[in-house]
C-alpha cells in the first residue's frame, strides 16, 4: 500500500467537497445547548465486562434535546444528533465521564511503534451489537472505510488528514477508496499506520464518527451491497455496540432509546431516554419547569444568578452546588454543575467585505467582561483568545498573562475613543459612515443582544451596523457561500489540543469559493494572514508527541493568535460554562472538561 500523499488540508477539501464543519449553536440559549448529558466522572463504568452493575428498575431518563438531523456517526455534524449517537455507538476509546483523558472502550489494549506511526489496537471479546453480532477487528476496517469514502461522509477529513491514516489519491488529490492502511490483522487485532505521527491520535479515535458498524452493514461504498439503505440507518436502524439501542426518532418531536442489556460495559440504570425535541425556549422552559425533564440546561433569559449556591470547586474548576428555590418549579430547589468546557464562542468577519479598520473599532468597542456579565450573566469565561483556556499553551495562568500583558483593544474595559480614531485614520467621520450587517442565528436571544450592544457602541465611532437573524441552516449555507459580513458563531471541541481550534484561523480554510470552507473569513493577503499561514505550517510539520514538537507547535499557536488580533478575523467573546441542572429524585451524571455531549447516560440513575 503507498505511502499517502502529504496534500494540504485545502486541496484535500477542494477534491472531496466534504463538510468540515463542527460549529456549535452558538445561541439557542448560551450555557444551556440542551443537545447535552454527561456521567458521573468518578469510576470505571465504561471499562467493564459484559453484564457489570446496573440493569435495574431505573424507569426513563427525560431529557430535551434540539433538532437533529442523522443517527450516522459519519455524518452528523450537529450536537442534537451527537448526544444521541454517542449512546448507541462505541469506539475503540472514550473520553470517560467527560474528562479529557482518553481510556480504552472496545479496545481492550494498544500498542503503538516508536516513531508513532503505527498503532495496534487489541478488541475486547464478547462485545456485541444490538443485533446480537459480535465486534470484530474487520467491522472497523468497515466502518473507517465508510468514514473515508462514503458520500455520506461529513467528517473524512478526521481519518484522511487530522490523524492522517497512509492512503493513496489521484492526481488530482481524491481519496482512492479501499488503500488505507488500516488491517485486520485477526477478529481481535487492529493495525493502522500513519503517514506521520500525530500527537492527537488516540483522542481523535475516541469520536463517535470512528465508532464501530457491523461489516457491510450499510452499502453505501464499494463492495458492499448492505443489508439496508443509508437512509434507514441514519434514521430507522442505526446498529451499533453502545449502551442503548435505538427505539425510535420523530423529527422535530421526539427520539427515544432502551437499555441494551447485552452491553460489554456497565449495562444501564435507566431502562430507557427519551428525548423531547424542544426549540423555542419558552416552551422548553415550560417543559423543565413541568417537571417533564429530570436533567436539563436553562436558557439564559430564565436563569437567575441570584438562585446558584455553589457549595464545592474542584481542581479542574468544575462546581457543584444547588440553584433555587424555583417558583415556577414548585419551588424545588434544583441540584447544579456548572464546568468549563472546551469551546470558544466569537464574532467573524468576512475580511473581503468588511473594512480592517471597521472590524478593529469593534474590537476596541466590544467589552468582554461586560458582554459575559450583562448578557451571558457571567455563564463563562471572557475570551481573547480563540482558543480555550485550559488547552491554550501554559495552561490558563498562561492565557490569562498574555491577554492582559498583549491584547491590543483594552483588556475587560472598552474604547471608544480608539475605536473612532481607527475610523477618523481610515477616512470616515459623520460626514462619511461606513456600514456592515451582523448576523445571528434567529433563536439566540443573547447573540442579537450581543450585536445591538455592539452596534449601539458603533454608531459613535461612524459605523452602522445592522443586525439582522436567520435560521442556523441558513446562516451557515450563507457562510460558506461568502454571503455574509459579520456573524455569531461558536466551536467546541474534537479533540483537546489548539490545533483544533486554530484550524479555522489558518488563511487558506477560511477561503469560501472553495466547496467547503472551514470558517468564513476569506483571510489572505495580509502580513498577518501570512504569518498566521507559515505558523500552520508550522503546527502541521511538528505534529508528532514529542516534547520538542509540543513546544514548536505551541509557539506557532501563540503566532496565529497574535496575527488574528492584528487582522480581527474572530472577535473572541467568551467560553462557556456547561451547566446542568436536575431534580433530586435523579442521581445525575458529572462531567468534565470534554463536555456533556461526550457521554453516555449508563450510569445514570432516576428514582
Amino acid at each position: 500500500m503507498s505511502e499517502k500523499s502529504n496534500m494540504s488540508r485545502r486541496r484535500f477539501l477542494e477534491a472531496t467537497g466534504g463538510a468540515a464543519s463542527a460549529v456549535a449553536l452558538t445561541g439557542t440559549a448560551v450555557g444551556q445547548d440542551t443537545t447535552e448529558g454527561g456521567n458521573e466522572t468518578a469510576g470505571d463504568g465504561q471499562e467493564t465486562t459484559t453484564g457489570q452493575a446496573g440493569g435495574g428498575d431505573g424507569g426513563t431518563l427525560n431529557l430535551v434535546n434540539s433538532t437533529m438531523t442523522t443517527l450516522d456517526p459519519i455524518e452528523a455534524t450537529d450536537t442534537a444528533s451527537g448526544v444521541v449517537i454517542q449512546q448507541l455507538f462505541d469506539a475503540l476509546m472514550n473520553y470517560p465521564f467527560g474528562e479529557v483523558e482518553v481510556e480504552t472502550l472496545l479496545a481492550a489494549d494498544y500498542e503503538a511503534s516508536d516513531d508513532f506511526t503505527t498503532y495496534t489496537f487489541t478488541l475486547k471479546e464478547g462485545a456485541s451489537y444490538h443485533n446480537g453480532d459480535e465486534v470484530t477487528a474487520q467491522d472497523f476496517v468497515y466502518a473507517w472505510e465508510r468514514l473515508a469514502a462514503s458520500e455520506n461522509s461529513s467528517r473524512a477529513y478526521f481519518i484522511l488528514e487530522s490523524i492522517g491514516i497512509q492512503h493513496e489519491t489521484d492526481d488530482e488529490g481524491t481519496y482512492q477508496p479501499g488503500t488505507m492502511a488500516v488491517e485486520a490483522t485477526d477478529d481481535y487485532t487492529l493495525e493502522m499506520t500513519l503517514a506521520e505521527p500525530f500527537h492527537a491520535t488516540l483522542p481523535m479515535l475516541a469520536y463517535t464518527s470512528f465508532a464501530a458498524v457491523p461489516e457491510g452493514f450499510v452499502g453505501d461504498i464499494e463492495g458492499y451491497d448492505g443489508e439496508v439503505s443509508q437512509d434507514e440507518f441514519a434514521t430507522e436502524n442505526p446498529m451499533g455496540s453502545g449502551p442503548f439501542a435505538f427505539e425510535s426518532w420523530s423529527t422535530n418531536d421526539e427520539a427515544s432509546v432502551t437499555r441494551f442489556d447485552d452491553y460489554h460495559g456497565q449495562v444501564a440504570n435507566v431502562e430507557r431516554i427519551h428525548w423531547n425535541i424542544v426549540e423555542d425556549a419558552n416552551a422548553r422552559w415550560t417543559y423543565i419547569t413541568n417537571q417533564n425533564a429530570d436533567y436539563f440546561p436553562i436558557p439564559t433569559q430564565f436563569y437567575d444568578p441570584n438562585l446558584l449556591s455553589v457549595e464545592n470547586t474542584d481542581d479542574s474548576g468544575r462546581q457543584t452546588g444547588t440553584y433555587g428555590p424555583v417558583d415556577r418549579a414548585g419551588g424545588e430547589t434544583l441540584g447544579y454543575i456548572g464546568v468549563p468546557t472546551i469551546n470558544a464562542f466569537y464574532v467573524g468577519f468576512n475580511t473581503d467585505s468588511v473594512e480592517k479598520p471597521a472590524r478593529q473599532a469593534a474590537a476596541y468597542a466590544m467589552n468582554q467582561q461586560d458582554v459575559l456579565e450583562q448578557i451571558f450573566k457571567g455563564r463563562g469565561e471572557p475570551a481573547y483568545h480563540f482558543t480555550p483556556p485550559s488547552i491554550y499553551p501554559g495552561g490558563a495562568e498562561a492565557y490569562q498573562q498574555h491577554a492582559e500583558e498583549n491584547y491590543p483593544y483594552g483588556f475587560n474595559e472598552t474604547q471608544l475613543d480608539q475605536a473612532r480614531q481607527v475610523m477618523q485614520d481610515a477616512g470616515y467621520g459623520e460626514n462619511e459612515r461606513y456600514s456592515f450587517t451582523m448576523t445571528v442565528y434567529e433563536s439566540s436571544d443573547t447573540w442579537r443582544d450581543v450585536a445591538v450592544l455592539l452596534r449601539d457602541q458603533l454608531a459613535s465611532a461612524f459605523i452602522d451596523m445592522n443586525v439582522e437573524s436567520a435560521p442556523f441552516s441558513t446562516l451557515l449555507e450563507r457562510g460558506r457561500n461568502g454571503n455574509l459580513q459579520a456573524y455569531s458563531l461558536g466551536w467546541v471541541m474534537d479533540w483537546p489540543a489548539p490545533d483544533n481550534f486554530l484550524q479555522l484561523l489558518n488563511p487558506p480554510q477560511t477561503d469560501t469559493s472553495q466547496d467547503a470552507p472551514i470558517s468564513y473569513t476569506n483571510w489572505a493577503d495580509t502580513e498577518a494572514a501570512s504569518q498566521a499561514e507559515q505558523a500552520w505550517q508550522t503546527v502541521q510539520d511538528n505534529s508528532a508527541p514529542t516534547d520538542e514538537a509540543e513546544q514548536a507547535r505551541n509557539e506557532a499557536y501563540v503566532q496565529i493568535e497574535e496575527a488574528n488580533w492584528e487582522d480581527v478575523t474572530f472577535l473572541p467573546t467568551y467560553h462557556e460554562i456547561d451547566e446542568r441542572f436536575w431534580y433530586d429524585y435523579v442521581n445525575p451524571p458529572e462531567f468534565g472538561a470534554a463536555g456533556p455531549s461526550r457521554q453516555m447516560f449508563n450510569t445514570t440513575e432516576v428514582d
